[in-house]
């Protein structure tokens, strides 16, 4: 007896499921329809009006919380001090070298010209034997 009222019931039911499965169908297909701009609307204000717009904020607030970086005034002023150090030494030592070719050049005797012609020269050429 339940089952053949089961059966009824079902026999009933299936021409409304069938219809009810068509609207919701149709139904669900408008959805998509209507939906489907508005995802694509959406999604061009997130790439070229949020997005940016993010990612500047995120950036801005990278810079805030990074601690500052340290100063080494110790460090620059040794270096400061040692490429002073240095720069006096080598201008020293071009001095120095400058100062000895100096003093080389006044104790050279200047080159005498030679009146004796040279073995094998005629005229002011060389020959060759």
């Amino acid at each position: 007896m339940w089952r053949s009222g089961a059966s009824s019931a079902a026999e009933r039911i299936a021409p409304a499921a069938s219809r009810s499965r068509e609207i919701a169908g149709d139904r669900i297909m408008v959805a998509r329809g209507w939906g489907a701009p508005r995802l694509e609307q959406a999604s061009r204000y997130v790439e070229s009006g949020l997005a940016p717009r993010v990612s500047s904020f995120l950036s801005g607030m990278a810079d805030r919380v990074e601690p500052p970086k340290p100063r080494h005034r110790g460090r620059n002023a040794v270096l400061m001090l040692l490429a002073a150090v240095a720069a006096v030494g080598v201008a020293g030592a071009v001095a120095t070298r400058r100062s000895n070719m100096q003093a080389m050049v006044d104790e050279v005797p200047a080159p005498e010209k030679e009146e004796s012609p040279v073995k094998g020269e005629v005229d002011g050429h060389v020959r060759t034997p």
